[in-house]
């Protein structure tokens, strides 16, 4: 009797171990989808989002990064500026994240997805394939293949296509434009920056799904879908709060009067200098203009530049090219001397020439409006300046 009790108690204690090791049916794993607050440095401003897998039955977790980059990566800010941007997804501990976002005091939100074991499985498997070296870089888009979309299109491949075929449906009235600079709105010459270099592409209608390249327009899309008249999100609740944390704003910058008013502000100073003859207002309007002419060519030299040598393709076909035209320096000389062959009649014509594209914009399919009342008086002023003192 005693040598069958002992079997009994061997088997147990062999039966035990494997009884306790991760099933490979997903049956032990929970999927959840992470959404970080935007940060106060520039490149965290859109907020983050990731990938947490768990397995409830050994406790352990890793936590997928996409969007990671290096600025030691060689050629980063070379290949940054041409618009050929390298990441990486990255996997972490769950404890080791909360503790780097909780010492940046943003907070943390978790979604649990209701996925089937099946779906599960599916995700974990797909995401440590994804994370292999030889599989972790890609080609980075701030818009089109960034943090969130990978995040988006990895729910939506175990959902079998469901998650982004709805988002499609359910177009949005913002665009690119809007969202990239509403985010960015905190760090003002950032966010003027990015509003002056994206072309038309930014303001084409979007749907929900591109909407979703914003880490937390995606936690609010998830948070809303049904798969199967189900709620997408089995629980949710946040791992790490701070009242003190950045809030995105609620809208762009809104400009357009300021802009107007600044432009009215140096275009009455070159008109009032182009009228008087005498040399301190000769002096005024050489500095004012040159100032105002450098400005046109050195961001209308860079416009340029991005649009013909790099493939950010939301800069595309800028048409603020019409008001920082690179063509400003030829007109460097004329505004420091009246002589006919200084203030020729090549002269005022392209002049009045700059003048004619800056108010073409008016009818293009930019949303530049600030942009254009802040420029088109001074162009005006400029071809009025420099028609009187010659």
């Amino acid at each position: 009797m005693r040598l069958w009790l002992l079997a009994a108690v061997l088997l147990a204690a062999l039966i035990a171990p494997a009884q306790a090791q991760p099933d490979h049916r997903g049956e032990a794993l929970r999927i959840s989808l992470l959404t970080f607050a935007p940060g106060k440095t520039y490149w965290q401003r859109f907020g983050h989002n990731a990938i947490l897998v768990e397995n409830t039955a050994t406790g352990a977790n890793a936590v997928y990064n996409y969007g990671m980059f290096d600025f030691f990566q060689k050629n980063f800010f070379l290949n940054f500026a041409r618009g050929h941007m390298v990441y990486r997804l990255d996997v972490d501990t769950l404890d080791r994240t909360l503790r780097l976002y909780a010492s940046e005091g943003r907070w943390v939100y978790q979604q649990v997805l209701a996925l089937d074991a099946a779906q599960r499985l599916q995700m974990a498997r797909f995401l440590e394939t994804n994370a292999r070296p030889e599989n972790a870089e890609y080609r980075y888009d701030y818009f089109r293949d960034n943090c969130s979309t990978r995040v988006r299109d990895a729910i939506d491949r175990v959902l079998g296509g469901t998650l982004v075929a709805s988002l499609k449906s359910q177009p949005v009235a913002v665009t690119y434009r809007h969202e990239a600079t509403r985010l960015m709105r905190p760090i003002l010459p950032l966010a003027l920056g990015m509003d002056a270099i994206m072309g038309p592409a930014g303001d084409t209608a979007i749907t929900r799904q591109e909407q979703s390249f914003v880490p937390e327009m995606l936690m609010q899309a998830v948070a809303e879908q049904r798969i199967n008249g189900q709620p997408l999100v089995a629980e949710a609740r946040y791992l790490l709060t701070d009242a003190n944390s950045p809030v995105a704003p609620a809208l762009p910058l809104r400009w357009a009067w300021t802009a107007f008013g600044i432009g009215l502000a140096f275009a009455g100073a070159l008109a009032l200098l182009g009228r008087a003859d005498a040399r301190g207002a000769r002096l005024g309007f050489g500095l004012i203009g040159t100032l105002i002419l450098l400005t046109m060519g050195v961001f209308g030299f860079f416009m340029l530049a991005a649009w013909t040598l790099t493939e950010h393709w939301s800069m595309a076909a800028n048409w603020n090219l019409l008001l920082f035209s690179p063509l400003a320096w030829l007109l460097l000389p004329a505004v420091w001397r009246g002589s006919p062959r200084l203030s020729s009649a090549a002269m005022r014509g392209l002049a009045w020439l700059m003048l004619f594209g800056a108010a073409l914009g008016l009818i293009g399919p930019q949303h530049n409006l600030a942009w254009i009342a802040l420029w088109l008086p001074i162009h005006l002023a400029l071809a009025y300046g420099l028609l009187r003192r010659s």
